[in-house]
């Protein structure tokens, strides 16, 4: 007999109530999940406390012990049995408070959820006791204890009564990290608390109080550190605060993202494809942002109820938040490259930001997370300047490459052969200023004088060129040192903005060939030229058939001119085919538009002179999110006078 049919053949069980140890482990699956949920529901716990300090010990990545002390408010002893009971708290009391709610729990289950899955005790003394209380889950009963103001909850054998949920969990140090992974964002949400971690009665962490900027140091890292910009934008009701990284300090993984709402961590879709969104023009390929954001907004504007862990949260406005979250981030990063003086500084150590309010004060308004909108950007180009890795979406070997062939001899290009975007400027050099020239004396682009670089550092903080080097870098003088500069990274940031916002004003010039360009085709390609033509003619193009193995290249971007056609060609018609050309205009626009401008952005080798340096200078100082190109490589770094006198140990 099946089976099926043997089940079928039992009679109906009656329906009756749960026992309370199954409900409650029940609840476990879904509160419980390893020991690092564990610590993150005891953490909370103690934060909604009122603690200052936080002490976490574990042994064996926690799942042989957990204890976790603070100095909170304490519980009164007559409140301990009930502390341990399910849907007992002291956070809400009615639908209206649940709907407001403010503290990190609320649902009354954490205790109870663990206390059915391990071997639990609790320890707390208020400031009026004599001395301390301890309760055992097991029994209930009370007994005086020693401790100070607080409360002390001790976790011990975890799923010791569940030996199949046992054997889901990881190795020893897999449990550890995800452990450790919970205290780092509760160390990140509230600076204002000093944390202690043990494992197997060693110390790993240790953080003091203090404020937000030196422990988002602590926490991610002096490169993190380094590279950040600080964010602080509000909007009505929203206010969006904290750091984002720089391109340049992208990651293979996300695993240095970190967002909070109303200081409680959360891992959202809306809010991700926000901050990735903002993201798209300067960091394509398979990079992620290094961030840590917090948002503020009225508790009855969001649903932190959606799910037991509560790591999910739903908005009423939804796509205002989105918007909202997405131009601030846009807008942190746009800055232009010298905006102003300071954001040319350098070398700004962790210790010297000015420092902010705690992140967690979830009743007060909090300071931002450090500094102005000006004073941010002073990292932008000291990090640069220290970055062992090079290249995101552009391979570290093909820009090695491009230094390698500077030192092969190449003919001459003679200046009155300019790259692309000055050969008009110069032709019309002798009737009028052209507008990539704008303020750029002919005297100073002659021959470097340090004295005009001082003057007008204030008007061009990028300084005036002086040299190149290897064909590849631009080397030039402001009022502070040595600014050196990318010119491929920078003029393909350059080319790109305008195409971005010549395809956005329906105003991209196109450039008819003299001579078509005929290339042999695949079956695949010509399809693709035929299918579309439309968004082909829209990006510039003029891409046809003219045999059933050959395309004709009859018109490109007049942005573009100079590109080599062939191959330009050839990787429009492949992302065509790939993403299809909806999508390409839709969602793969920017990835597109940044392989047009690397196509035709001015080459290694490529001859300058001091004019067209100046010129990109000039036009690099005009342009938004000018520091990076738009595969998240920086385009320049900033070399100070005192950093040149230590490398040559002047004054010392």
């Amino acid at each position: 007999m099946p089976a099926s049919a043997s089940r079928t053949a039992q009679p109906p069980r009656p329906i009756r109530p749960l026992p309370d140890q199954l409900i409650s482990q029940i609840a476990a699956g879904e509160v419980v999940e390893r020991p690092a949920s564990v610590v993150k529901e005891l953490l909370e716990n103690a934060l909604d406390a009122g603690t200052s300090q936080l002490g976490i010990r574990l042994e064996e990545g926690g799942v042989r012990r957990i204890v976790i002390t603070d100095n909170g408010c304490g519980i009164p002893p007559a409140e301990l049995p009930v502390a341990l009971m399910r849907h007992a708290t002291s956070k809400i009391a009615s639908l209206d408070e649940l709907e407001a709610v403010l503290t990190l729990g609320f649902r009354g289950e954490a205790l109870a959820s663990i206390a059915s899955v391990s071997q639990l005790s609790l320890t707390s003394r208020t400031a009026s006791d004599p001395h301390a209380t301890q309760v055992s889950a097991d029994t209930g009963a009370l007994q005086p204890a020693s401790g100070g103001v607080g409360t002390t909850v001790d976790v011990q054998h975890l799923y010791f009564n569940t030996p199949a949920r046992r054997k889901f969990l990881k190795s020893e140090q897999t449990e550890l990290g995800h452990c450790l992974e919970m205290v780092r964002r509760v160390a990140l949400a509230r600076p204002d608390v000093a944390i202690s971690v043990h494992h197997n009665g060693k110390p790993l962490e240790h953080w003091n109080a203090g404020d937000v900027a030196t422990r988002t140091a602590q926490v991610l890292g002096s490169d993190f550190a380094r590279a950040r910009l600080p964010l602080d934008e509000e909007a009505g009701d929203l206010h969006l605060y904290g750091f984002a990284g720089l391109p340049t300090a992208s990651r293979g993984r996300p695993d240095q993202q970190y967002f909070f709402v109303n200081g409680r961590f959360v891992r959202d879709k809306l809010l991700n494809h926000a901050v990735r969104s903002a993201y798209q023009d300067v960091l394509h390929g398979d990079r992620f942002p290094s961030y840590v954001l917090c948002l503020d907004l009225p508790p009855e504007m969001v649903d932190v109820n959606v799910h037991p862990s509560k790591i999910e949260v739903r908005f009423r406005e939804s796509r205002s938040v989105h918007q909202f979250v997405y131009h601030a981030v846009q807008r942190c990063l746009a800055r232009q490259a010298g905006e102003n003086g300071d954001s040319l500084h350098t070398g700004t150590d962790v210790e010297d930001v000015p420092a902010a309010g705690g992140v967690g004060e979830l009743r007060e308004p909090r300071a931002p997370y450090g500094g102005t909108a000006s004073s941010g950007s002073q990292w932008i180009n000291y990090s640069a300047a220290r970055q062992t890795e090079l290249g995101i979406a552009q391979p570290r070997q093909a820009y090695l490459g491009m230094v390698r062939e500077a030192t092969t001899p190449r003919p001459y290009v003679p200046s009155s052969q300019p790259p692309a975007w000055l050969a008009d400027a110069q032709a019309a050099r002798a009737d009028e200023p052209p507008s990539l020239l704008d303020g750029v004396a002919p005297a100073r682009m002659a021959l470097p004088i340090a004295e005009d670089a001082t003057e007008g550092a204030d008007d061009h903080p990028l300084g005036y060129a002086i040299a190149q080097l290897h064909g590849i870098y631009v080397l030039a003088q402001n009022a502070r040192g040595l600014v050196l500069v990318d010119m491929h990274a920078a003029h393909e940031r350059i080319l790109y903005e305008q195409i971005k916002d010549a395809l956005d004003a329906r105003d991209l010039a196109v450039q008819p060939l003299l001579l078509p360009v005929t290339l042999p085709a695949n079956p695949v390609e010509i399809g693709t030229a035929e299918e579309h033509r439309e968004t082909l003619e829209l990006l510039g193009f003029d891409i046809s058939p003219v045999s059933p193995t050959t395309l004709a290249v009859r018109a490109v971007p007049a942005l573009l001119q100079q590109a080599d056609a062939e191959a330009l060609a050839r990787d429009v018609l492949r992302d065509l085919h790939s993403y299809g050309g909806s999508r390409v205009l839709a969602e793969r626009r920017n990835e597109l538009l940044a392989t047009l401008a690397c196509h035709s952005a001015v080459r290694a080798n490529r001859k300058l002179t001091l004019e067209e340096m100046n010129a990109l200078l000039r036009q690099m100082e005009q342009t938004e999110r000018a520091d990076q190109c738009n595969h998240g490589r920086p385009t320049w770094v900033q070399l100070s006078v005192s950093e040149l006198d230590r490398l040559f140990l002047r004054g010392q």
